[in-house]
């Protein structure tokens, strides 16, 4: 029997039928005037209700399965094309960390246009800081340059008076200032933001660079070949890659015993320019020594100590990476280039 309810109050219970069977029941308890009450009981056959619920569901699912695809392609067309800006913005940024540009040239939303502006100042400040410093280190270099030249004036004095010793340890401290001097002139003449659409032509800056080493009188003793189609092009300033190659014939010269070799070629994303000699190589040991600043492993003398460490310096502004190996015969020095674009 169903539970009393109040008057008016609607209630649902599970009922057992006539049958036995279970069904769902609304109860209603209705008063009269004259204060009698008459229960209303309306039930349905729960298997009825089961089955006009599946139905329901059965007719429902495709049209929220329909709905579920039509919201996932609206949001991933709103996020697409709400974050295109973004991305416009990333790969300006990544422009301008290849080098490829130096402002981030992108038209923006007034949303992100502020942070765009923000960078793009960020990067003058810095140009105009790196531009600065490169100032002060160049005139600080070249100011030394003439006490340096008094120096070596002085230390010639020295040794026509007989002070040798003492004009050994001025020379040797000298010598010291100077390769310091000769590597910030060098690091001072890369331009404060290389750019990454520089390029020249490599056969061209070696043939040139060979021409002045073969007027040296070890430069006469060898042969020089270089290995480069006319028209390959490297994505170096025709300068820098000048001092590279200046710095590593002339090493070679040095050591070679007949040949000095220079290369070029291309990989997947990289230019590769070698220079190799046939000489006696470098110990294994001493290929890492050889980079730093300084540091001479000619015992003949004739150098700063600062060839190899310039070039890395100038590669490494390109974004590329200098290796050093020991070939069949002498030593081979490969510079990698990343290709922009």
């Amino acid at each position: 029997m169903p539970a009393q309810v109040a008057n008016g109050e609607l209630r649902k219970e599970e009922l057992k039928g006539p049958g036995g069977e279970l069904t769902v029941a609304v109860i209603r308890t209705i008063t009269d005037a004259d204060g009698r009450a008459f229960r209303a009981v309306v039930a349905e056959d729960h298997r009825n209700v089961e089955v006009s619920v599946g139905e329901y569901v059965r007719d429902l699912a495709p049209a929220l399965i329909v709905l579920a695809f039509a919201l996932m392609g609206a949001f991933f067309i709103q996020i697409t094309v709400g974050l295109a800006p973004l991305e416009s913005l990333r790969v300006a940024v990544k422009n301008v960390i290849a080098q490829r540009t130096a402002r981030l040239d992108v038209a923006a939303p007034s949303e992100v246009q502020p942070l765009a502006d923000e960078i793009n100042r960020l990067l003058d400040a810095q140009e105009k800081a790196l531009s600065r410093a490169r100032s002060r280190a160049t005139d600080l270099a070249h100011g030394l340059k003439t006490p340096l030249q008094v120096l070596s004036a002085d230390i010639r004095t020295l040794r026509k008076k007989g002070e040798s010793e003492l004009a050994d340890e001025i020379e040797k401290s000298t010598g010291a200032i100077r390769r310091h001097v000769e590597r910030e002139l060098a690091r001072a003449r890369l331009a404060p933001g290389v750019s990454g659409d520089a390029a020249c032509l490599v056969r061209e800056v070696a043939s040139g660079v060979v021409a002045v080493v073969k007027r040296t009188p070890r430069g006469k003793q060898l042969s020089y070949l270089i290995d480069a189609t006319e028209d390959f092009m490297a994505p170096v300033d025709e300068g820098d890659l000048s001092e590279i190659l200046g710095n590593l014939v002339e090493n070679a010269t040095r050591f070679a015993k007949s040949l000095v070799h220079v290369s070029a070629s291309a990989s997947a994303g990289e230019v590769i320019i070698k220079v190799v000699d046939d000489g006696p190589g470098i110990p294994e040991a001493a290929l890492h020594a050889a980079l730093l600043r300084g540091v001479q492993l000619d015992s003949k003398g004739g150098g700063s100590g600062l060839g190899l460490a310039i070039v890395s310096d100038i590669v490494e502004a390109y974004g590329g990476r200098l290796e050093m190996a020991n070939a069949n015969s002498g030593l081979a020095v490969t510079i990698y280039l990343p290709r922009h674009g």
